[in-house]
């Protein structure tokens, strides 16, 4: 009896997440009682987190197939095709839980992860993304938490020398406990390079490569897949600490060593590090593992096989080279600072096998850790139950008085946590980096060069949880729409996206639905503007004994403006005297939008109704538009309606060293003000162009059945908006200084930052 050889207590499953059920057929599936070496290693296998055992048949409901995917979801990162000899590798994922504990290194370590997820595919990475949500933002938690995510993104994109190009910041009292750091990376490969998380070939050696284990992580999968309770949040052994010089060396290794043509298979020790890693790899290739722990490279003393198995220490990966190669991989590894050395090897027999002081202390088929079609395996088979909430959360606009200071409610609004600028967070961040970005932070949509090749991408992240508690198959629509929205805002084709889907307690059947819904929402989406999912990552148990999180997938979409001119354009006014189009209709719709959270307190719906064959021709229009030189600016409607967008068009052109245009507006509607003014209707963008391709403008937007409607031209220095109710022989007029709702928009969040 080695010291493994514990008895496992009610409180020893508990500390480790599985219930009874589950321990029992681990019984079954060895034959014995696990020792705790084992126990640990189901424990980290079978966790949300690795195991995706609430989700993995509703993400069926993706489409995930398309003429430009090359890998889709089950790799480390999906890939798409430019037709150019390169792909695009990108991947968005969550960290969460670690952030919401020690929000520095849990957000460092979230962006290292995303990094070498991209380049285990032998990817460079070009650009990152970041999508944040906290709580009331006047609160010190909030400024904590913020101010600690922020410092810790930065600190690690421009340690690595990736720029961080884009990204979204969104402020709700439902994230107060549990806030939301979601992190994306794109990254550019030669298709003839690609590399796989697959461990072939028995006989082969299996290397460790990169930092050394440490008892930091420990658990982080297991932590990721609980509830934030006070007791968890004292848990900060299970967060990793994050060393971007490391991950530096790492990455130009890595890069060499697949250049080189010496890998096999790789990938990334992520979440349960050394045992997901190898599991993964083996349950791919359809072989197995025999790894001797002595053999780890450690920077602790007296690590058992229990902490290094399920460490998550940071900048580690697990490489399979032909044997034969080891010399060729070590010198190339030493060349930069960095260990290489064999732990184990690949073997025949499909088994996850440990050894430790010459004896084995694990052995466990592959198949039970990692197939969700094995007979043991804890795949969860569901079903959600509509939320109470849900049957009475919609307002009638006849209840809502129409206000008559309009331009004190527009004042409010620019200057709200959610509508206002949030530049002092990414001007902390290195956008300019590799010198590849052609649009900075501060538009609809990041634009990045590609060096050598007539292709420029686009890329934007987007989500609206507060769409979705309201209604969750619309709002998962909405959010795959205003993704794709935003990149053909620059003139970009939408290609293909990834998701990072947060959410409350699975095992919850009213949040399981919020699950299923939205999933099937976004479905419906993609397969409606053929933009497949190719890459994602679930992220449940965000919520705290007080609430759960809204509901809030999280997308990040990737699009293509190919050939010789590469025509882009930014969101704000460019030229004085230029006509400015709104394209799309404005509907008397006021439910869910930020007018009605700040001006009248009030989380309701309806959510804003959208017609996804309308959305698609909206976007045609403003990528037509754009390609053939016809549209000069571009910019969606989203949230705080058109006057918050035209706004954003005046001001935001100072964001990137040029100045703020005025406007002179004239609107003609029959529909109440705040919905006109402040109303968040889908699939509307506002554009401008020369007077002299007006007509050019309208033809294409006929075409594509969209009502194009001039309303007015830029120039001077205020934002002049008259309204006309002509039936009711009634006018309004917002006559707004550009340098007072600058300092608004400002001042909103900035001042915390």
């Amino acid at each position: 009896m080695n010291n493994y050889d514990i008895e496992i207590t009610d409180e020893i499953l508990k500390e480790h997440n599985l219930n009874k059920e589950e321990y029992n057929n681990i019984i079954k599936i060895l034959g014995r009682k696990p020792n705790i070496v084992e126990l640990g290693v189901f424990s980290a296998m079978w966790s949300e987190h690795c195991s995706y055992k609430h989700s993995k048949p509703v993400l069926k409901k993706f489409p995930t197939k398309g003429k430009y995917v090359l890998q889709g979801p089950g790799e480390n990162a999906g890939i798409i095709d430019t037709k150019l000899g390169i792909g695009i590798a990108f991947k968005i994922e969550s960290h969460n839980h670690p952030s919401s504990v020690e929000p520095f290194q849990g957000a460092a370590t979230g962006v290292g992860g995303i990094l070498r997820d991209i380049f285990t595919m032998g990817a460079r990475p070009v650009a990152i993304l970041d999508s944040l949500r906290f709580g009331n933002i006047k609160t010190l938690k909030t400024q904590h938490l913020l101010h600690g995510v922020v410092s810790g993104i930065a600190f690690y994109g421009n340690c690595v020398g990736v720029p961080t190009v884009a990204g979204e910041t969104v402020f709700e009292d439902s994230y107060q406990d549990n806030c939301l750091v979601n992190a994306m990376t794109i990254g550019i490969v030669n298709k003839n390079k690609i590399k796989k998380g697959i461990a072939k070939g028995a006989g082969n050696p299996i290397m460790y490569i990169g930092a050394l284990t440490g008892r930091d992580g420990i658990h982080g999968a297991s932590f990721a897949s609980a509830e934030l309770t006070e007791e968890n949040q004292k848990r900060r052994s299970s967060v990793q600490v994050a060393d971007p010089f490391m991950e530096k060396l790492l990455l130009e290794a890595t890069l060499e060593l697949i250049d080189k043509n010496l890998v096999i298979g790789i990938q990334d020790m992520g979440a349960a590090g050394l045992t997901s890693s190898s599991s993964e790899m083996a349950y791919r290739a359809g072989t197995g593992v025999e790894i001797d722990i002595d053999k780890v490279p450690k920077r602790e003393l007296n690590m058992n096989a229990y902490e290094v198995l399920l460490s998550e220490s940071q900048e580690r990966m697990l490489l399979v080279c032909k044997k034969g190669n080891e010399k060729k991989v070590e010198k190339i590894l030493r060349k930069w600072g960095l260990h290489a050395v064999k732990i184990g090897k690949v073997i025949k027999e499909q088994k996850f096998k440990i050894y430790e002081n010459g004896k084995i202390v694990a052995d466990i088929p592959i198949r039970a850790l990692t197939d969700s079609s094995y007979k043991y395996f804890p795949l969860k088979k569901q079903k959600g139950i509509k939320p109470e909430y849900l049957k009475n959360i919609n307002i009638n606009n006849d209840d809502i008085k129409v206000p008559d200071n309009i331009e004190e409610i527009f004042k409010k609004l620019i200057s709200s946590p959610n509508i206002s600028c949030k530049s002092n967070i990414w001007r902390q961040y290195d956008h300019m980096v590799q010198t590849n970005t052609f649009t900075l932070p501060g538009s609809d949509a990041a634009v990045i060069n590609i060096k050598g090749k007539d292709l420029l991408l686009s890329t934007s992240v987007d989500g609206n949880g507060r769409y979705v508690y309201l209604d969750p198959f619309t709002g998962g629509m909405i959010a795959v729409a205003e993704a794709a929205r935003n990149v053909s805002m620059s003139g970009a084709q939408p290609i293909a996206f990834t998701n990072c889907l947060n959410f409350g307690n699975p095992e919850d059947p009213e949040i399981f639905y919020q699950f299923q819904k939205a999933v099937e929402g976004m479905a419906y989406a993609a397969k409606k503007l053929n933009t497949p999912v190719i890459s994602g990552n679930v992220s449940f148990y965000n919520e705290s004994p007080q609430n759960a999180i809204y509901p809030t997938p999280v997308v990040g979409m990737v699009g293509y403006i190919k050939g010789k001119n590469k025509r882009y354009v930014k969101q704000y006014f460019k030229n004085e005297g230029d006509i400015i189009v709104l394209l799309g209709e404005t509907k008397e719709e006021i439910g869910a939008s930020e007018y009605l959270k700040e001006i009248h307190n009030m989380v309701k719906g309806p959510v804003p109704g959208i017609d996804m064959a309308k959305e698609k021709a909206l976007q045609k229009t403003c990528i037509e538009g754009i390609k053939n030189g016809i549209i000069i600016s571009a910019h969606d409607i989203s949230k705080g309606g058109l006057a918050v967008a035209l706004a954003e068009c005046c001001l935001s052109g100072k964001l990137h060293n040029e100045k703020a245009i005025g406007a002179y507006i004239e609107l003609q509607s029959d529909i109440r003000i705040d919905a006109l003014l402040f109303g968040e209707t889908q699939s509307r963008a506002i554009v401008t162009v020369k007077r002299e391709n007006l007509l050019r403008l309208k033809r294409i937007a006929s075409k594509n059945k969209i009502i194009a409607t001039e309303i007015g031209k830029t120039g001077g220095d205020r934002l002049i908006i008259n309204i006309d109710w002509a039936a009711k022989k009634y006018s309004k007029k917002l006559n707004l200084d550009l340098n007072e709702i600058e300092k608004l928009w400002m001042t909103g969040v900035n001042e915390y930052v």
